[in-house]
């Protein structure tokens, strides 16, 4: 059930990122899912440093969505 949770929340972390930084790609549900699983672990090791989250604390969901939008921004320039 945890992985499914985890899942579920990646999935609207990734809704949420692509909200806020739209474009022109054609992304899918396992990508928006990937990125949002991504974004936040991004979210984690970025709050960490920051002393926001402790050592094997989770971030918190806009935490992730910030996570996330770094990795899409950092996938868009590859892209190119």
């Amino acid at each position: 059930m945890q992985i499914l949770g985890t899942i579920l929340i990646g999935f609207l972390v990734g809704l949420v990122a692509r909200f806020f930084m739209p474009g022109n790609n054609k992304l899918g549900i396992i990508f928006t899912t990937i990125l949002g699983i991504i974004g936040a672990v991004v979210g984690t090791y970025i709050g960490q440093l920051l002393g926001w989250y402790a050592a094997g604390q989770p971030a918190g969901f806009i935490a992730s969505v910030f996570g996330a939008m770094i990795v899409l921004f950092l996938a868009r320039i590859f892209a190119k």
